[in-house]
């Protein structure tokens, strides 16, 4: 007797609810976690001995910028430090994450803030109006920040750090409002973000077929990217995969986003649940808005002169950002004081991966608008 649509016996749909329930379990399960793993809240800031140093800042702070609730964190040892503004990269991709797997100990020196830009992180929300995300208004929105910052610190200046993206914004608002600040700070600094994707192209073509990789070699060639015709989609869906494969992408150690980035992002406690689905979310936001101007901007056509002192921080394997184009773009720029440095371990993001050698840079060399440590000066 054929079988064809007759009803699960009793034994079947007995299982059939068993796993059902045990999905549902599972889910249930991880919401919980989840939920346990976003409380918001930041650590205290801590000595050696484990004591919450007195007078330290350790803060979650949303205010209204430019007629939107955007969010930052702040933290130090010290409210009396000279203040360092960070400006993440992406666009639409805060970096806090990364202070709890890479940790910089900035707050040792500076009172850093971590601003999530419009329409990124804690600063994303469904209204946002798509005609206000521009990069005009992202460095109108630095400046608001900037003055915030230095009314409550009573600072005249402050320091400006831009990583990536962040550089590509970063050094726009140096130029177009040099008096805010007491020196700009790149890290992985953008200058023609299409000519360096093309270069990353080549590069990991070569070092594949060096490593006898034929199969990724084959799916390269098969992703083209070209200043005439941009940027293939193959290529923004291998991009990540290859570069990290390499461990030339945003660290020298992180070898998957997934474990590098998407793992930790849903186990950094200082956000809330609804704050990560919301970094998601605003990565996907931001790109839609921001990065074809991003991509297709040659800043050294626009910027040859700063005036505050430049410092330019440049990992010796960084594909994402050419380390040669940067380089490139600082000989270009003349400044007061500027300063270029060379991180030989690190690629994307110096400041994380070598961060005593950066924190001596900025100690030794940037607080004082000097260049003693640097390896390109004029």
């Amino acid at each position: 007797m054929d079988d064809v649509g007759r009803p699960p016996n009793r034994k079947v749909r007995r299982a059939m609810t068993v796993v059902a329930l045990g999905l549902v379990a599972v889910l249930l399960a991880l919401a919980v976690a989840l939920v346990a793993l976003s409380p918001g809240r930041l650590n205290p800031q801590r000595d050696a001995e484990g004591r919450v140093i007195s007078g330290s800042l350790s803060e979650r702070v949303t205010m209204d910028i430019g007629g939107l609730q955007q969010g930052m964190f702040i933290q130090g040892t010290d409210a009396t430090n000279p203040v360092l503004l960070f400006l993440h990269g992406g666009p639409g991709m805060p970096e806090f994450f990364l202070e709890t797997t890479h940790p910089t100990g900035l707050a040792r020196d500076f009172t850093v803030v971590w601003w999530e830009q419009r329409g990124a992180g804690m600063s994303w929300n469904p209204d946002i109006a798509s005609d206000t995300m521009t990069v005009a208004q992202l460095i109108a929105d630095t400046i608001n920040v900037t003055n915030y910052l230095r009314d409550r610190f009573g600072q005249d200046k402050i320091y400006l750090l831009g990583h990536s993206w962040g550089s590509y914004l970063g050094i726009q608002v140096a130029a177009t409002a040099p008096d805010l600040y007491h020196a700009y700070i790149g890290m992985g600094q953008v200058s023609f973000q299409l000519q360096s994707e093309v270069a990353a192209h080549a590069a990991l073509i070569a070092e594949y077929r060096a490593r006898g990789d034929t199969g990724m070699v084959r799916k390269l060639e098969a992703a083209p990217v070209s200043i005439e015709g941009g940027l293939s989609d193959n290529w923004l869906r291998l991009r990540d995969k290859a570069m990290h494969g390499l461990v030339v992408g945003t660290t020298r150690d992180m070898r998957s986003v997934i474990t590098g980035v998407f793992l930790p992002v849903w186990f950094c406690r200082a956000y809330t649940l609804r704050e990560k689905i919301g970094i998601w979310r605003g990565l996907g936001f931001s790109r839609r808005y921001l990065w074809d101007e991003f991509l297709n901007t040659d800043l050294t056509a626009q910027i040859d002169h700063l005036d505050l002192p430049v410092y330019f921080f440049s990992g010796r394997h960084d594909l994402t950002a050419n380390h040669d184009l940067s380089l490139a773009f600082f000989d270009r720029i003349s400044a007061p004081v500027k300063g270029f440095y060379t991180f030989e371990n690190s690629a994307h993001s110096p400041v994380f991966e070598e961060p005593q050698r950066a924190r001596d840079i900025l100690v030794q060399d940037v607080l004082h608008h000097a260049v003693r440590l640097s390896d390109k000066e004029q």
